[in-house]
């Protein structure tokens, strides 16, 4: 099956929304500490449901990672620790400014240099300039920027705007400076996974050899792929998770009964459902890459501005922007149009290099 980039649009669109949505479970999480329900979720998001759903769709997957270049397994394995750092912090960076803001200050950094690193290091910057097609792309990719930033301004008037006590009726611990702080570290970190997908492009490679020899479709190729960089992010996670545990002696959390207010098959249930929901956004991407062509570097800006999309929408629906000026609003909406027409434009960019003629084919046909 060949490149179809406005179904890889779809796909991408579910799986932002599905990220977006990850961190709603949490709200019904009672008495249990951070770091009890982020190691549990975690478990579920970065070792369970990669493993399951990778050996579903492509049954070979063990015998893929057997097989593949050390090396390949070693940078995504390395880029997925680094990303996983990231993931840490992001989680704070919503605790602190809540969905809407947090995901737009985290993501947008994530956004450029997930995005535009990837095809820098592999040296196919210049010629995807030097194109008709990526050059609508890039511009797709300036939108969503513009898009995050009209997001982050949004957020920004709306902190300048609400009353400590108004803010703290929809976000408890909500605090600017640390937020930011915390948001722009996590932007930064966690843009490695888009390094660890690059890496990883050899186990793919065999994976969708397989597929294709097993007379499979080639959508699931990124599954093994997956698995290591969230191997990678789940170690980070666990030292850091279980220090916390340990020095604050949260480990009877997981065991506590109702007698100290705590409902932990509740707890339990929700952060499974937030680990799978998380791990669904990447299962989307992974499928909308297979289908973006050539130029799948564009895959990680389509997955961003989704993920703030539905975020936006969200906090809207939870009432975070309520209480803000018309001003705030109108930027909260321009943001969503421009982040919206900016997965259109990049799409159509996809689309146009998936439809270019091969150069010694289109010079034969104009010597005709």
């Amino acid at each position: 099956m060949g490149p179809n980039p406005f179904l890889g649009i779809v796909y991408h669109w579910i799986g932002g929304l599905s990220s977006a949505s990850c961190y709603l479970p949490f709200r019904k999480i009672r008495r249990w500490s951070w770091e009890v329900y982020w190691l549990l979720q975690g478990v579920f998001s970065w070792i369970i449901a990669p493993t399951v759903l990778a050996l579903i769709f492509v049954p070979a997957s063990y015998a893929i990672l057997h097989h593949a270049p050390a090396s390949s397994i070693g940078y995504a394995y390395m880029w997925g620790f680094l990303w996983g750092i990231g993931g840490l912090t992001f989680g704070l960076s919503v605790r602190y400014l809540g969905i809407a803001l947090g995901y737009a200050i985290a993501l947008g950094l994530c956004t450029a240099f997930g995005t535009l690193l990837p095809p820098i290091f592999e040296g196919q910057f210049a010629a995807i300039a030097g194109s008709t097609s990526g050059r609508i792309i890039l511009l797709g990719i300036g939108v969503c920027l513009l898009g995050i930033v009209l997001s982050g301004a949004a957020g920004l008037s709306k902190e300048r705007e609400m009353p400590d006590e108004e803010k703290k009726k929809t976000i408890e611990e909500f605090s600017f400076v640390k937020g930011i702080l915390v948001a722009t570290f996590a932007g930064i970190m966690s843009a490695c996974f888009a390094y660890g997908l690059a890496a990883g492009k050899p186990i793919a490679a065999l994976s969708a050899q397989w597929l294709l020899a097993h007379h499979h479709a080639d959508l699931f190729q990124n599954l093994p792929v997956l698995i290591i960089v969230l191997w990678g992010g789940f170690t980070s996670n666990f030292i850091w998770c279980a220090w916390l545990l340990f020095r604050n002696r949260t480990w009877g959390q997981y065991v506590e009964g109702r007698r100290h207010g705590a409902t932990p098959w509740v707890n339990l249930l929700m952060s499974a459902a937030a680990g799978i929901m998380w791990y669904f956004q990447f299962f989307f991407y992974s499928m909308g890459q297979t289908k973006m062509g050539k130029y799948d570097f564009s895959s990680w800006t389509l997955h961003m501005a989704s993920i703030i999309i539905f975020s936006t929408l969200w906090g809207i629906l939870l009432h975070e922007w309520r209480g803000t000026s018309l001003k705030t609003r109108w930027l909260v909406t321009a943001g969503l149009a421009l982040l919206v027409g900016s997965t259109l434009v990049v799409g159509y960019g996809n689309y146009l290099k998936a439809n270019e003629l091969p150069t010694a084919t289109a010079q034969a046909i104009l010597r005709q």
